[in-house]
């Protein structure tokens, strides 16, 4: 799922305290011959709060069932975001389909200013200090897959000095 990201560090979910937040659920209509079935999907934010954050979707015929397997689908793609002081190393902007995301690092006591989606996945990271701006569509899985991009391509300062192959000072000076 995250192939396209260099810096994208997978992390299993064995021995870390994950906490789960319900982005969003849709009710789903399938019409066959004998009326409408009805059905529910689930999009899922767990996160361990340090750094560490996954998403996943679950669809079902009830919604508790529906949760539980988004939860079960987001463990299972957990990555590990680099952060610096309870906020982001830098200001970067993602997309997915129709959503745009852009977000940025914020002083400390500045709090997430996010929407909906965006607040899910940021908070379930660890991020206490953002600003954040999404754009074009609002559709909740786009969204969150455009948040996903953007703090995918997050690099620190180690991480950037190790694939120039230069000292950290370097970095800084230019």
């Amino acid at each position: 799922m995250y192939q396209k990201y260099k810096n994208a560090e997978l992390v299993k979910p064995s021995g870390l305290e994950l906490k789960d937040r319900l982005v969003g659920v849709q009710r789903v209509t399938k019409v066959t011959k004998g009326g409408r079935a009805f059905g529910f999907s689930a999009i899922v934010v767990v996160g361990d709060e340090n750094g560490v954050v996954g998403q996943g979707l679950g669809k079902s015929k009830d919604v508790a069932t529906a949760i539980a397997k988004g939860i079960e689908d987001a463990k299972k793609n957990l990555v590990r975001i680099p952060l610096q002081k309870g906020t982001l190393p830098h200001e970067q902007k993602g997309k997915y389909g129709g959503a745009r995301v852009y977000i940025q690092p914020a002083s400390s006591g500045t709090g997430v200013i996010a929407g909906g989606a965006v607040r899910a996945v940021l908070e379930a990271v660890g991020v206490h200090n953002v600003l954040s701006k999404s754009q074009g569509s609002s559709n909740p899985h786009n969204v969150v897959k455009a948040t996903f991009d953007a703090l995918l391509q997050l690099r620190d300062a180690g991480i950037v000095a190790k694939q120039r192959g230069v000292s950290l000072e370097k970095v800084f000076k230019g």
